[in-house]
């Protein structure tokens, strides 16, 4: 092909835009094409050369040989088909995706990291104490229930025949009350839902309702011969249980508070457990029976189901905040067992072997799993924490370091923090609950050692 032929090709209609459509090549446009600095140009000079195809075109005295060399590398490309710089096409398309699929790119970014958002994430177990407070006088005996944390941030805790108010938020203690009878103390704690009023059962049978604000005692319910070792509230209902067996629903609007009683256990009432939705009543006795009580027939003393799967006192009860129908308790030393009831039903649908004592149950609130708190133990899980998982009910981790049998657990009104109070005299704070870790908050062992800060809580 000679230069003049060459250079009617160039300037033919096969490189205007509207050929790309039909080539063979795909091409890419991420944008739009080159824009030149118009003021440096000769504008009159570029349209005459464009418009007019008569004349050939050479600007260039030089020599033939240079010539085809030049017309080589600007108008064929590395295959020898025509080819021209500067002209209105797209590059040729590649495995690299164009500034066009950013926003493909954007989208296939969100849905992995949304993926990867969807898998549990992994949340760590702290090995040690938050804090740990000492409680000179706390009462070693697993009947009784003897701290509370109240949706005011007061945990109220008796020591002895003393009962403290320790506010978590600035650490400040207050002592309520105590006790000046000899053979007479504090049994069972238990702040109602609105956290306004302490109710307060004694060794001598008595049950007070506290103004913990005034530091006021408000009434003295009647109705108990022995001792209240449990209570708990529905409402306006104040619920206890005592040792000559017998569980009581005290009406606290009423002039005559005794509201129903109930004489179907045989042993002492150590447990008391109202459903989130207070329709349902849990009871457990030294007897190693469990009753479930409809709220509306309690009247007629007939209850719901009477479970008596355990082998041992059934204390610990904990209702499941997302399956309302759902229970877990804990036997004593000699059944140590964990069982998951379908209190609909009354069937129990899981039971774990613990091989200790169970003195207390909570459920956390932020992931489905169960703490369980123990006491005496012939093997293994002795003065320990456990965690589970639920509903496969495996073991999660394992914490403690009481030096003796833990007696109760309650857990803080926002469901992160646990308090485990031990016959060792030491109430200590677990953050062992509580929403996903979104970085690095592992505590190794070290940290666990710099959290035991002792302090007093009187």
């Amino acid at each position: 092909m000679n230069q003049n032929a060459m250079w009617r090709l160039l300037e033919s209609d096969w490189y205007s835009p509207r050929r790309l459509h039909d080539s063979p090549t795909q091409y890419d446009f991420p944008g739009d094409r080159l824009l030149p600095n118009r003021s440096l140009m000769d504008l009159d000079e570029a349209h005459s050369m464009l418009t007019n195809r008569t004349r050939d075109f050479n600007p260039l005295k030089c020599n033939q040989a240079y010539r085809q060399k030049l017309f080589e590398n600007l108008s064929l490309d590395s295959e020898g088909k025509p080819f021209r710089i500067i002209v209105f096409r797209g590059s040729p398309k590649s495995s690299r995706k164009s500034i066009r699929f950013v926003d493909e790119i954007r989208h296939e970014t969100a849905a992995i990291f949304d993926n990867h958002s969807k898998q549990p994430q992994y949340r760590s177990i702290p090995k040690g104490e938050k804090r740990v407070l000492d409680a000179p006088g706390l009462r070693n005996d697993y009947y009784v229930n003897i701290m509370s944390w109240g949706k005011n941030n007061i945990l109220a805790v008796a020591l002895g025949p003393e009962l403290y108010l320790w506010n978590s938020e600035d650490q400040s203690v207050h002592k309520l009350l105590q006790v000046r009878g000899a053979n007479d103390l504090p049994t069972s704690v238990t702040w109602s839902k609105d956290a306004r009023t302490l109710a307060v059962g004694y060794m001598c049978s008595k049950l007070e309702l506290w103004d913990a604000e005034y530091s006021k005692l408000i009434r003295n319910l009647q109705g108990h011969s022995g001792r209240i070792a449990s209570t708990a509230w529905n409402g306006h209902i104040l619920t206890s249980g005592s040792r000559d067996k017998s569980i009581i629903n005290h009406d606290v609007r009423a002039g005559n508070n005794l509201a129903s009683c109930i004489k179907k256990h045989t042993d002492e009432v150590c447990g008391l457990k109202w459903s989130i939705e207070g329709n349902r009543l849990a009871s457990g006795g030294n007897e190693n029976l469990l009753y479930i009580w409809e709220a509306s027939k309690m009247n007629s003393s007939k209850f719901l189901h009477r479970l008596s799967d355990h082998c041992a006192a059934v204390k610990a009860l904990a209702w499941c905040p997302y399956q309302h129908n759902v229970l877990a308790s804990g036997g004593g030393l000699s059944d140590g067992c964990i069982k998951i009831w379908n209190t609909q039903k009354g069937i129990c649908i899981n039971s774990i072997e613990t091989k200790a004592q169970i003195s207390g149950l909570e459920w956390n609130r932020h992931h489905k799993e169960i703490l369980s708190g123990h006491g005496y133990s012939t093997t293994e899980n002795q003065n320990k924490l456990c965690l589970w998982r639920y509903p496969s009910m495996t073991k999660v981790a394992e914490l403690g370091n009481h030096r003796s049998r833990i007696i109760n657990l309650c857990q803080s009104p926002d469901g992160v923090t646990v308090t485990s109070a031990g016959a060792d005299e030491t109430l200590r704070f677990w953050d062992v609950f509580g929403p996903p870790t979104t970085g690095n908050l592992m505590v190794s062992d070290l940290q666990g050692l710099f959290s035991l800060r002792t302090s007093l809580i009187r």
